[in-house]
């Protein structure tokens, strides 16, 4: 039975870092997917990876992501992605949210940086208080920024667990990552994987047998 839904954050309840990264590398001419092969190149221990878990400073991350990206042929600052990273908040998703909580346990598990404000690492006022009102619905909210490991290290699933006292086979974890979502599964997580927000509503619906907005 499932007893609580874990929840990504960026690219679940808002629109994903992903189009803007699309949307970046359309306007500056680079290549398709450029920051996400950076992104995925020495993934345990390249900038994006050490500025997830709290062991790099901004300046630090704006440098080493420079570095990484030059030397696949492109120099992007790190600054330039980091405004790229606050999406926008997905209403019917956020609406599923506050349904599916009158019935299960809630909580967040996300990776996320020091940088903007809030765990959405929003760039204006408006979006940070969106973002924390999402974020209050949760029962747990785990961030990687803050407890210094990130997905998908099994220990922060099990550290979700902890907090809300359940077993991972009691829990439904829902990510737009696949490598999110394998340890996940692997500790008996029911997954659910986000191509788009009809997907991921109808796909809710069908695990949790609820009738979701559509």
């Amino acid at each position: 039975m499932i007893k609580a839904v874990l929840w990504d954050f960026g690219g679940v309840l808002t629109s994903s870092p992903f189009e803007a990264f699309t949307r970046y590398e359309q306007a500056n001419g680079l290549p398709v997917d450029f920051i996400r092969s950076i992104n995925a190149t020495n993934p345990d221990t390249n900038a994006w990876a050490q500025f997830e878990s709290n062991q790099m400073s901004v300046a630090d991350f704006d440098a080493a992501f420079a570095a990484e990206s030059e030397a696949r042929g492109h120099l992007i600052r790190g600054q330039s992605v980091l405004a790229l990273l606050s999406g926008d908040i997905r209403p019917r998703m956020v609406q599923a949210l506050k349904q599916i909580k009158q019935t299960h346990a809630v909580g967040c598990i996300t990776n996320n940086v020091k940088s903007g404000q809030g765990a959405g690492m929003a760039r204006s006022e408006s979006k940070a208080q969106a973002v924390a009102e999402v974020m209050a619905l949760f029962d747990t909210v785990i961030e990687s920024s803050l407890v210094g490991i990130r997905k998908p290290n099994p220990e922060i699933y099990l550290m979700a667990c902890r907090a809300m006292s359940i077993e991972p086979t009691q829990a439904l974890f829902i990510d737009d990552l696949g490598i999110n979502l394998k340890p996940a599964k692997a500790l008996g997580m029911t997954t659910i994987k986000v191509l788009n927000e009809a997907q991921a509503l109808h796909d809710l619906s069908a695990a949790l047998e609820v009738a979701l907005p559509s």
